[in-house]
């Protein structure tokens, strides 16, 4: 059965850093399209960040471009969201979410769109000071 559990969140300084972990079991193929996923208090999910192993292609949101790094270690199942410059409005639960899927679409419309079928259960990120 897939599973993600995402780890890493916490409380941080407006300026700091922080990395999102997303460990994910279940599967064994190397080609998946996976994204990180963020909902703030009173708002809507939002994609964050999107990769696929498809085609290589990423996406950012504009808001956390130049900020947010998406990678992965395919020798540990695990993909990493390095957050710097973090800014008070970065403030929310981040998921992450796979799909197994072949890459059907752009990668914008599967990460703005949250086109995927499995999800972790989050972490919850703070930034304030």
């Amino acid at each position: 059965q897939l599973q993600l559990v995402e780890s890493g969140g916490g409380l941080m300084q407006p300026g700091g850093s922080l990395r999102l972990s997303c460990a994910a079991s279940g599967f064994t193929s190397g080609y998946y399209t996976i994204g990180w996923f963020r909902q703030a208090p009173g708002k809507e999910r939002e994609g964050v960040s999107c990769f696929s192993s498809f085609d290589g292609s990423t996406y950012y949101a504009d808001s956390v471009k130049g900020r947010f790094t998406i990678s992965r270690d395919n020798a540990k199942n695990t993909v990493y969201l390095q957050m710097n410059s973090l800014k008070p409005e970065d403030t929310a639960d981040y998921y992450c979410a796979v799909d197994l899927l072949p890459l059907h679409t752009t990668i914008q419309n599967m990460c703005v769109n949250q086109l995927f079928d499995s999800w972790g259960q989050g972490t919850q990120v703070t930034v304030s000071s």
